[in-house]
C-alpha cells in the first residue's frame, strides 16, 4: 500500500480557497508512520481525497509569491510562480504540512513566510546568457539538423530560470520601461527570489545508481497529477506533472528507473508517440531546453516511457503528453538529484 498521505484540499473548480490565516508556529519534527510489507509495496491503491475548505480572504500577490517561493525552495513544487494561489499551490502546501507532521489544513504559519524575507530580486542579462537563446525552427526535420534546441527568447530563458510564468515576468517589469519580448544584454529585470534553475551548470551525462537513495520510491498519482518521492514512509518531495493523455495514459503499474540522462537526445517517432509502436520514420532531436523531453530523461523499464522535462512548462498539469510523466525542467532536474537508477516507480 502506498504510504498514507491525505490531501486536505479542494479541487480547482471549487470556489472557496483552501488556505488559512497566517499563524505563528515552529516547524515540528517529522512524524513516524507504520512500515509497509513487501506485498503491500507492489499493490498501491488510489487514495480518497477529502475536501476541506477553510474560509479566508485571498492573500495579496506578493505574499502569495513568498509562499510559492517557500514551497518551491523546499522541493514541494507549487507549479509555475505567478503570485496566485492555484490548485498546485494548495496541493504543495498540504503535502508539505503532511511531510512535517503539521495539521493538514490550509493554515499558513508565519515561520514559512519568515524563510523568504525578500520576495523579489533582480537579474541582469549577461553576455553568456545569449549562448542559450537562438532561432528554433518549428518542424522536426529542421530541428534534427541542429546541435542544440535553445530558448527562443531571453524572456523564456529568464522565466524558466526563476520558475515563473512569462506573463508574470512581464507584469513584474511593466513599470521598468523594458521590452520583455526584446531583452538585451544589460537589461535588469525584477524576478521572484527563488533558487534559480541554472541551465549553464547542466552537462550532458548518464547518471549511475546512487546507493544513498536505494530505498526511495516514486509514486505518480495520475488523478491528482503529482509525483511524490518517499524514503521508507517519509515524504521527501512533491512536484506537479502531466501524466500521459486519454489516448496514451501513463502506464499504470510498478516499474523501475533503468537510466537517468541529462541533456538527452530524443528519438521523435510518431508511431511510438501516437500508437506505442516503434517505426523507422523518426528524427533524432538534439539536446536543449526546447527538446520535447526537456533537459532530463529518467527512463523506465517500459520502452519509450519515462519521467522527463518539457519544452513548455506552462502546460504542466493541464495539457496531455504521450504516455510519459512530464515535469517542468526546473522540477525534472531536481527530481533526478532526489532519486536513483533502480528506484521503483509506481504509477496509479
Amino acid at each position: 500500500m502506498r504510504p498514507s498521505r491525505r490531501l486536505s484540499i479542494i479541487c480547482a473548480t471549487c470556489v472557496a480557497v483552501a488556505l488559512g490565516s497566517i499563524a505563528s508556529a515552529q516547524q515540528p519534527p517529522v512524524r513516524a508512520v507504520p512500515q509497509r510489507t513487501p506485498s503491500e509495496e507492489l499493490a498501491p491503491a488510489p487514495k480518497s481525497t477529502p475536501q476541506v475548505a477553510v474560509a479566508l480572504p485571498n492573500y495579496d500577490e506578493e505574499t502569495a509569491t513568498r509562499l510559492q517561493i517557500f514551497l518551491d525552495n523546499n522541493d514541494f513544487g507549487p507549479g509555475k510562480i505567478d503570485g496566485k494561489m492555484g490548485e498546485f499551490f494548495r496541493k504543495a502546501l498540504i503535502s508539505f504540512k503532511h511531510a512535517h507532521a503539521q495539521r493538514e489544513t490550509g493554515v499558513v504559519d508565519q515561520w514559512m513566510l519568515d524563510q523568504v524575507p525578500q520576495t523579489f530580486t533582480t537579474y541582469t542579462i549577461k553576455p553568456d546568457d545569449l549562448a542559450f537563446v537562438g532561432e528554433l525552427p518549428s518542424d522536426h526535420p529542421s530541428q534534427a539538423k541542429l546541435k542544440y534546441l535553445p530558448y527562443t527568447s531571453l524572456l523564456e530563458f529568464v522565466a524558466e530560470r526563476f520558475h515563473s510564468a512569462e506573463d508574470y515576468i512581464r507584469k513584474l517589469n511593466k513599470d521598468r520601461h523594458l521590452d520583455c519580448d526584446n531583452l538585451k544584454v544589460g537589461d535588469e529585470l525584477k524576478v521572484p527570489n527563488v533558487l534559480p534553475f541554472e541551465i549553464e551548470k547542466i552537462k550532458e551525462a548518464d547518471l549511475k545508481e546512487n546507493p544513498a537513495f536505494k530505498k526511495r520510491k516514486i509514486y505518480v498519482d495520475t488523478k491528482e497529477r503529482l509525483l511524490e518521492v518517499f524514503e521508507n514512509d517519509q515524504l521527501v518531495c512533491v512536484f506537479p506533472v502531466t501524466p500521459g493523455s486519454q489516448s496514451l495514459p501513463a502506464p499504470v503499474g510498478t516499474w523501475h528507473i533503468v537510466a537517468i540522462s541529462t541533456y538527452p537526445w530524443f528519438r521523435y517517432d510518431e508511431g511510438m508517440l501516437n500508437y506505442g509502436v516503434r517505426t523507422e520514420q523518426y528524427f533524432n532531436l538534439p539536446p536543449g531546453p526546447n527538446n520535447l523531453v526537456g533537459v532530463c530523461w529518467m527512463g523506465l523499464n517500459r520502452p519509450g516511457i519515462g519521467l522527463h522535462g518539457t519544452n513548455n512548462p506552462e502546460t504542466i498539469g493541464r495539457a496531455a503528453s504521450h504516455g510519459c510523466v512530464r515535469l517542468a525542467n526546473w522540477d525534472a532536474i531536481r527530481v533526478k538529484d532526489l532519486v536513483s537508477v533502480g528506484n521503483t516507480v509506481i504509477i496509479f
